[in-house]
């Protein structure tokens, strides 16, 4: 028994989404049609404002960086659930496994901190217009942008560094459908107190930090609004908050659902689901929520459509 006990696992099995083999092939083709929008929108997006001169401003920079998050985030997770969806064993090796955990953290903890950035955008234009290109400089904007990319560095990297001290023994089936931090602590024949520790800890920054940032910034932007006299200028205020506050009560909402609890083997089939929110179905939504609602997104891409078009007939009479 000493001798199991002691052996490391060389890979894990993922449980996946379901174990009913009549849902596979549907949910198959389901997420792969997610995944696909998905990097479409994104990609579409970070194309349409690097091409687009009038949208070279701090705002959709910032929205340039959620979209490459985002894309990102959902090609960490995506493309090996698709996998595993069509083949009998679901094995993942441990390198693999640590490198998914890795990447999938650092873009989830930078897309905690990008909406915060974003809504701090949209307080500075509101509520103080006239100061909003000295105080959101690009200096400033590349700044927060290079700080969003930093926490989640560092987030991904203390976790994964006390994740690799963990012995995993016990069995190698994680009962979820990536490799997510407590599902793999759950197979642990070693201590786990430290990492439980770090992951509440940060967790709770990273969620709430962010999070009071956001509150505080809207609870400024809603007084700014209320000051606006026309009717027609709150609208157009609210107009550009209201995408942004759908956007961080999906993706909030279901982190904290996931993070903020004590870890127990009846929270994980409960986590599937809001994990698939802000793993899959949040990276999705997030180019129409922003983009379709957004007036100078629509116009820029109508000039570059008419701008491809004006350059494709031009090549034709060369």
């Amino acid at each position: 028994m000493e001798e199991v006990n002691n052996t490391a696992v060389a890979e894990f099995i993922l449980s996946g989404l379901t174990e009913n083999p009549n849902l596979q092939l549907p949910l198959f083709f389901i997420f792969l049609g997610v995944y696909l929008v998905t990097v479409v929108g994104n990609m579409g997006m970070i194309i349409l404002i690097l091409f687009s001169s009038q949208l070279h401003t701090p705002m959709y920079y910032l929205l340039s960086s959620l979209s490459f998050i985002d894309c990102c985030q959902s090609t960490v997770i995506t493309p090996k659930m698709l996998v595993n969806f069509v083949t009998e064993k679901n094995a993942i090796p441990y390198p693999e496994c640590i490198a998914q955990f890795y990447f999938f953290c650092a873009f989830a903890v930078a897309e905690c901190h990008m909406l915060a950035a974003m809504a701090y955008d949209r307080y500075v234009a509101i509520a103080n217009p006239l100061l909003y290109n000295v105080t959101m400089s690009y200096q400033v904007c590349l700044w927060m942008i290079a700080g969003v990319y930093g926490m989640g560095l560092v987030s991904a990297t203390a976790h994964t560094v006390f994740l690799l001290r963990v012995l995993f023994c016990k069995t190698n089936i994680i009962r979820h459908y990536f490799c997510d931090l407590f599902p793999l602590l759950e197979l642990s024949c070693s201590s786990t107190f430290i990492n439980e520790v770090l992951a509440w800890s940060l967790g709770s920054f990273n969620i709430l930090i962010p999070a009071v940032t956001i509150l505080s910034s809207y609870i400024f932007i809603i007084v700014s609004i209320l000051h606006i006299h026309s009717t027609g200028g709150r609208l157009k205020a609210f107009s550009t908050c209201s995408s942004h506050i759908l956007a961080v009560a999906l993706f909030y909402g279901s982190t904290a659902f996931m993070y903020l609890q004590p870890s127990s083997v009846s929270s994980l089939g409960q986590s599937k689901l809001s994990s698939v929110f802000y793993t899959i179905v949040v990276p999705m939504l997030n180019p129409m929520i922003y983009s379709l609602r957004n007036k100078d997104v629509k116009i820029a891409l109508k000039k570059l459509i008419q701008k491809v078009s004006f350059q494709s007939t031009k090549s034709e009479f060369h």
